[in-house]
């Protein structure tokens, strides 16, 4: 089969990697192709020797704007008249949009011959237009794919009749290996040793995934005595100005918040790094806070590194993890509760470890690689035997 996989913007972001896995694991009787813009997810798909067709980006908002829904529209145009001459090209018998933005560009570009399947990773806030988006992709994509039942759910609410199956993104259980990574060293390297309280939020810097709460938490912590530290790790990728946040301004807000609660010896900005596995590693407790999360790859990474997590109970979390097993689900915005969970759980070791050994459990039952191929086959599959039944009628 021929497969050509179409991403809207050359940022790598969590659904850029979880695209990587996949291709980095294909079959080989899986022809892969990338239509995306030239910059970095083109150059790592390209390291993985798979082909790229360059496409024109668009980082437009789901919100109607003067200026950025006109551009946005004119983006997405040509982008898609380049999907499909790429399709053209490779023969493609199946095109996968790796987000909704990509589900937008195959439904402006119809290709009567191929399957489409649009991956469907966030949850759109409520409104005429987002409503108008996913009945548009459910109404021209053979499949659509959910990362989570939450967010099934929100794609049915707008689009009652669509075909959605839900496939849970993947980890690499290689690379987040615990036994890979040396703890004390990977702590040392970041000037820690036993005894001091080491958290961590890896995510994108933007407001809804709540850095603020974990700041607020840890103030509160340090307030009462508490020997902790905070990593910031991930940048805002999202900077153009026709998104839907001003992750900058957001970025700006959350160093003024350090700043005025003289947390700066205590919350370490790390941007974007390559060495996450080994930074996780060294936590103590990886925070999840968003205000809501369609899924929750950072979970399964850290979970798989044998870590415990307290997460957001808002939206993919509680798919994950079962509250008081591997970590805890919370309410989201509260940092008085937050900072009640990790104090709890840092003055009991024997339940982190024993969090962090049912984490790694259950991303071995549930979230591998090799069961992410084999159920986004089985989509595929699907998706083409219905484009072939429907060629005979």
């Amino acid at each position: 089969m021929k497969v050509l996989y179409v991403n809207h913007t050359a940022v790598i972001s969590g659904a850029e990697r979880s695209l990587l896995t996949l291709l980095a694991a294909l079959p080989d009787e899986l022809r892969a192709r990338v239509a995306s813009p030239h910059g970095p997810l083109a150059t790592a798909v390209e390291d993985l020797g798979i082909g790229v067709s360059t496409i024109r980006g668009t980082a437009g908002s789901l919100r109607l704007h003067p200026v950025h829904t006109p551009r946005a529209l004119l983006d997405m145009s040509i982008a898609s008249a380049q999907v499909r001459r790429a399709a053209h090209r490779h023969g493609a018998e199946l095109l996968h949009a790796n987000s909704i933005r990509a589900g937008i560009i195959l439904a402006l570009a119809p290709l009567w011959k191929a399957a489409t399947v649009v991956h469907v990773r966030d949850c759109l806030p409520p409104g005429a237009v987002s409503t108008a988006t996913l009945r548009l992709i459910a109404a021209t994509a053979t499949t659509i794919v959910a990362n989570s039942h939450y967010t099934a759910r929100s794609v049915l609410a707008a689009a009652p009749g669509a075909r959605v199956e839900v496939v849970h993104n993947p980890v690499d259980l290689k690379r987040w290996d615990p036994a890979r990574i040396d703890r004390r060293r990977a702590r040392a390297r970041l000037g820690e040793q036993d005894g001091r309280l080491l958290l961590g939020v890896v995510a994108q810097v933007s407001p809804w995934k709540g850095q603020e709460t974990a700041i607020e938490a840890l103030k509160l912590l340090c307030a009462q005595g508490i020997d902790a530290r905070l990593l910031l790790i991930g940048s805002p990728k999202f900077v153009d100005r026709a998104t839907r946040f001003d992750n900058e301004d957001y970025l700006r807000r959350l160093r003024e918040l350090v700043t005025g609660a003289g947390l700066e010896d205590r919350v370490s900005w790390l941007g974007e790094r390559e060495d996450v596995p080994e930074l996780i590693r060294a936590l103590d407790i990886l925070l999840l806070p968003s205000w809501e999360e369609p899924f929750g790859r950072a979970l399964i990474e850290a979970m798989a590194l044998g870590v415990p997590v307290i997460a957001t109970n808002v939206g993919g979390p509680p798919e994950i993890i079962q509250d008081g097993r591997e970590g805890y689900l919370l309410p989201p915005r509260e940092p008085g509760a937050w900072a009640h969970t990790i104090r709890a759980l840092a003055e009991s070791p024997e339940q982190a470890s024993r969090m962090g050994s049912a984490g790694r459990r259950r991303v071995e039952q549930a979230f591998t690689v090799a069961q992410h191929v084999a159920a986004m086959l089985e989509v595929y599959q699907g998706a083409t035997a219905r484009v072939r039944r429907g060629k005979a009628r």
